[in-house]
């Protein structure tokens, strides 16, 4: 199949970044052209399947759909299917672009068709019991995406990738902990059920003023649960070229400090939807480029065996 005039693919995906994640757009044009051209085309990919599943616009608003969802999400497996084989020129934009990315930097069919696994998942409903139930629900929403962003970027090494994976683990707590309450009120738990429990709380209790002393302990949980995940992702971002390193150090900076908010604003932030200001992401920048420009610590350093681990599912090209 012949390359899409990339001028047009470059549009569109930075129209989906710039309405689906300005935290992500900030961090994203730091990295160097070619590199940030790729990862806002994933991006696009994985915006527009999210959009598609909850039928919504940049993750905004509601847009009705005779499809049901299980159709959907057959749907976006056959498309991604097609466009991974080369089969994709009257698809959705997205899909071009993904395939734009794959031709690339190859990767294995299964990466993708985890993350089509985690959308499946909130169509059903799904509510995780532990901690480790969520995580793996995470894995399918944001770490796998991680391993595949790090692919992009030049990671090949395993011991990296599982750090990339780390990092979208991190990204996807704390998302989780700020929108437990706006979940909640849309029908959508993510929280461990036990950690209700233990709080003697209801699912339905969660989008309850009267219960934000409650709320905002579990969100300080889930807080502190990310914590070893974003330390963890710190030695894979050593082993990324510098400008990525740059890039993908601020954003984790500007996640981690939503998260910091959050804790730190307690039950007064119930209810609210806690993101930074533009003097924090700059000074994200800054401090990622510190972080870019440091010594590089070896890759052999041992991850931390009490940490939750990827599935192993192939090896990108």
């Amino acid at each position: 199949m012949s390359e899409e005039p990339s001028a047009a693919l470059d549009r569109f995906a930075e129209d989906a970044i710039a309405k689906g994640s300005k935290s992500f757009a900030a961090a994203a044009r730091l990295f160097d052209r070619e590199t940030r051209r790729d990862v806002m085309r994933l991006y696009s990919w994985c915006r527009h399947c999210d959009d598609v599943v909850d039928g919504q616009e940049g993750g905004q608003g509601q847009v009705v759909s005779p499809v049901p969802p299980e159709a959907r999400i057959a749907a976006l497996r056959e498309d991604t299917r097609l466009a991974l084989a080369g089969e994709g020129a009257g698809l959705d934009p997205s899909f071009r672009a993904l395939a734009a990315v794959a031709r690339r930097h190859p990767m294995p069919p299964e990466w993708f068709e985890e993350h089509l696994k985690g959308f499946a998942l909130d169509v059903e409903g799904r509510r995780y019991e532990t901690l480790d139930e969520l995580l793996l629900y995470c894995w399918h929403v944001a770490g796998v995406v991680g391993v595949m962003m790090s692919t992009v970027m030049g990671a090949r090494d395993e011991a990296v990738l599982d750090r990339a994976a780390d990092l979208g683990l991190a990204f996807q707590l704390t998302n989780i902990a700020r929108d437990v309450v706006a979940d909640a009120g849309e029908g959508r738990v993510y929280l461990p059920l036990a950690w209700l429990r233990e709080e003697g709380l209801r699912p339905a209790d969660l989008s309850d003023p009267g219960h934000a002393d409650a709320v905002a302990r579990l969100q300080e949980r889930l807080v502190a649960a990310a914590e070893p995940y974003y330390a963890s992702a710190r030695l894979g971002i050593d082993h990324l070229p510098r400008r990525s390193a740059w890039a993908i150090a601020t954003a984790a900076r500007v996640y981690r400090r939503i998260g910091l908010k959050l804790v730190a604003q307690g039950p007064a932030a119930h209810g609210r939807r806690v993101s930074t200001g533009k003097a924090e992401k700059l000074g994200a920048i800054l401090t990622g480029a510190a972080i870019a420009l440091s010594p590089r610590r070896p890759t052999q350093a041992p991850r931390d065996m009490g940490l939750w681990r990827r599935p192993r599912l192939g090896s990108a090209g």
